[in-house]
């Protein structure tokens, strides 16, 4: 049998990789759910793509520099992943909507209705730091975005 240190040593060791495989495992099992097909033989991460290759060409520079400022507080890591879920939430209102340019407006919804819940407080701040006033949005705070 081990004794001294070594042996807290392995036991330590063996608790952080099995939380670091826990944790992996839980982020490629999500993923792997996004990428399922649903219904309509599309996944989430297939229509996603869709509405922003359909909407690549309305967006303009002021356009594209604030969707960056929006996801700006969101960590590096995770900066494209948000950015693309952000741009696709927009992409689906502008084609619903039958938008011919990407304005301040949609990326406002867009980023409300892409945002999970939890992070709506983060959100609130960032809208205000850029002096966006979110009482015409409040309603879409109330509603569970969508999928």
């Amino acid at each position: 049998m081990l004794e001294g240190w070594f042996s807290y040593f392995i036991v330590v060791w063996t608790v952080v990789l099995v939380s670091l495989f826990a944790i992996g495992g839980f982020f490629m099992f999500r993923k792997f759910l996004k990428k399922m097909p649903k219904q309509d033989g599309r996944s989430d991460m297939d229509w996603e793509e869709y509405y922003v290759d359909r909407t690549r060409k309305l967006w303009g520079k002021d356009e594209k520099e604030m969707l960056e400022e929006l996801v700006s507080p969101v960590p590096e890591l995770f900066r494209d992943v948000a950015r693309h879920k952000i741009a696709g939430k927009i992409g689906e209102l502008a084609l619903n909507e039958k938008s011919r340019r990407i304005s301040i407006d949609l990326i406002i919804r867009g980023y409300i209705l892409a945002t999970p819940k939890r992070d709506h407080k983060f959100l609130r701040k960032k809208l205000d730091e850029m002096n966006i006033d979110v009482a015409p949005y409040s309603h879409l705070f109330q509603k569970t975005p969508l999928k």
